[in-house]
């Protein structure tokens, strides 16, 4: 049965590939953009790939562009907007910090919300939060975009146990690696304010972590599981993908009940 999709920062990545990709399958897609030269490149794309989009811009920072959510009914809201950025938690600049946190976790929450809202009132519906391995995982230099993910897995297991009793589902989507550009942006984003000479962190350990930008894995395969997953009215709460993945993931939560200090 076709739905209508609503999912955020559909201008680039991930967002742009399962907007496209569900279109294809027949769903009414609502795809909003973060920046104005995004709703050109998109429809552009739509176009070229034979399907229809609705895409407007709508920074989920913005609260006058967030009341563009208001005007729309959809069936399920796809939280799938976020930044990133990379460097050693000892030593980031709090201001690349918090605005993690204002985008990834605030401005995602409040999205969240509003979608929650139109949910209770139908007494159905469905939002998925884009998380990702790092919701679940740590890994050296990469904690500023590790500390929101691991902040969207609370809310959104909060939120299901909250919202189920108003017949709403949540779950999550947690990829892996994957070559879009948004990691290598990432581990670019901590060279412009690191100085060795400065601050303590290695620069030769922070370039040695970068090494494992080396090992993506194709974009095209998680659009495809994420087109699959989205529309389906009962799955698991969490999806993680790939396989390989989802085994570090529980590996990783496993070895913290051993861990010593």
């Amino acid at each position: 049965m076709s739905k209508t999709i609503f999912i955020t920062g559909a201008g680039s990545g991930l967002g742009k590939g399962k907007a496209i990709g569900l279109a294809k399958q027949g769903h009414r897609v609502i795809a909003p953009v973060e920046i104005a030269s995004q709703v050109t490149s998109l429809r552009e794309s739509a176009k070229a790939e034979g399907v229809e989009l609705e895409v407007f811009k709508m920074d989920i920072t913005n609260p006058r562009d967030l009341l563009q959510m208001l005007e729309y009914d959809f069936d399920i809201f796809v939280a799938n907007a976020a930044i990133n950025e990379g460097g050693p938690l000892g030593e980031v600049p709090m201001a690349n910090f918090r605005k993690l946190f204002d985008v990834n976790v605030f401005a995602t929450l409040e999205t969240a919300q509003i979608a929650a809202k139109k949910f209770v009132e139908k007494r159905k519906g469905k939002i998925i939060f884009l998380s990702s391995m790092a919701g679940i995982m740590a890994t050296p230099y990469v904690g500023p975009y590790t500390a929101t993910k691991h902040a969207i897995e609370a809310i959104a297991t909060t939120m299901q146990k909250e919202l189920v009793e108003f017949g709403v589902q949540v779950a999550t989507i947690n990829p892996g690696a994957f070559a879009t550009g948004f990691n290598d942006r990432s581990a670019e984003a901590k060279w412009k304010w690191y100085d060795e000479n400065v601050h303590f962190t290695k620069k030769d350990s922070m370039a040695e972590g970068d090494k494992a930008l080396e090992q993506q894995y194709d974009p095209a395969d998680m659009i495809a599981k994420m087109v699959e997953i989205i529309p389906l009215d009962s799955h698991k709460f969490r999806t993680a993908f790939p396989s390989e993945t989802e085994q570090q993931m529980k590996e990783e939560e496993a070895k913290r009940w051993e861990m010593e200090i």
